[in-house]
């Protein structure tokens, strides 16, 4: 059995942490299987970094939305399948994509049928992002266009996953499972914390003896309602490096203060930054993730360094409800006063800043 998924969902729902929540799980149990980390823009993604910091062989593919290069995915499939014989292989698709369903699956049957067993859909969900299509229409400080992705990306699903049940009361999650049921009548729906890989077990089960439906679903794509969410929507990907003179410094501490300031200076702009990653990797071989969710969230820690710093290689992964040059711009600043405050030296070596639809770059 040789399965392919895409594992879906807006930004900050959880998606690399469960597929390798769920990688870790095959693999412990006599399986193999495989992440493909897919993203725009150019290589040097915060999620593969942090994934092979914790022992997961990763996949790049980079530059486009798998959606966008059937053929390079194809290839990598046939690696991973045929020659380093993966039973599952898993990859995510860009936070704000909608589309896979019929761009990706649709046409691996179409082109290729037979050659790949494709696993259920897999649609992954934040409960705070959720409330905002719920009837109680929570506000999050995202532009209203933005809906239309969370509902479209539900549409599309055959399996959805709640995650983060490990913040939820056990009435709140039955809440959330009522809704999900009802809006997504043909899909299976399960809970899961894919942080303390609760229930991935089950899930595994169910993906390994299920396959997708190959529904045809019209969610408006290319359409008024998808042009004006993805509008909205900026990309951001950096790399540098940071040293202090003599001494050290406390790379966790900078990191933190970094997105700190990331996150204080969009809020003033009444922006905001669905999913902003940054990681680095000391010289001890320890790393430090911090995770922001939105400009009202607090700094997620999925590691930290283990010792103060003499240097620091630090990746910037940000997608935000922004201009893109007003997104540049924010950026350097706060990393001109970080800089500042902890009397370093910072060498960039590479920067991207684009909106999402014409992928200009600045």
């Amino acid at each position: 059995m040789k399965k392919f998924m895409v594992v879906s969902g807006f930004l900050g729902a959880g998606k690399t942490t469960f597929m390798l929540a769920l990688a870790d799980y095959i693999n412990s149990n006599g399986g193999k299987a495989s992440v493909i980390v897919n993203d725009l823009g150019a290589k040097n993604l915060v999620d593969a970094r942090y994934s092979e910091a914790c022992g997961c062989k990763i996949t790049e593919l980079a530059g486009q939305c798998i959606c966008y290069q059937t053929e390079n995915l194809v290839d990598k499939l046939r690696r991973l399948m045929d020659y380093e014989h993966n039973e599952l292989v898993m990859s995510d698709i860009p936070g704000c994509g909608v589309g896979a369903l019929e761009h990706v699956y649709h046409k691996l049957d179409r082109e290729y049928h037979g050659e790949f067993e494709l696993a259920p859909f897999t649609v992954v969900v934040d409960p705070e992002r959720l409330r905002t299509i719920m009837p109680e229409q929570a506000v999050l400080n995202l532009p209203e266009e933005i809906k239309y992705l969370f509902r479209a990306q539900l549409q599309e699903a055959d399996l959805v996953l709640l995650n983060k049940i490990d913040l939820l009361t056990g009435a709140e999650i039955e809440g959330y499972l009522e809704f999900l049921k009802s809006f997504c009548p043909d899909a299976a729906v399960f809970p899961i914390s894919a942080k303390n890989k609760t229930n991935i077990n089950r899930v595994a089960d169910y993906i390994m003896t299920h396959d997708a439906q190959l529904r045809t679903v019209d969610i408006g794509y290319g359409g008024p309602e998808f042009v004006a969410a993805e509008q909205k929507l900026s990309w951001y990907n950096r790399q540098l490096y940071v040293k202090i003179c003599c001494g050290t410094f406390d790379g966790n501490a900078f990191l933190g203060d970094l997105v700190e300031a990331i996150g204080q200076k969009l809020k003033l702009e009444h922006c905001n930054v669905p999913h902003l990653k940054v990681f680095a990797e000391g010289a001890d071989g320890t790393s430090c993730k911090i995770s922001l969710l939105g400009v009202d969230y607090d700094l997620q820690y999925d590691s930290r360094l283990g010792q103060p710093c003499a240097d620091l290689p630090v990746i910037i992964n940000a997608r935000a409800t922004c201009q893109s040059q007003a997104l540049a711009e924010i950026m350097d600043e706060a990393l001109d006063e970080t800089v500042d405050k902890y009397n370093l030296d910072a060498i960039v070596f590479f920067t991207e800043c684009f909106g999402i639809m014409d992928e200009g770059r600045v």
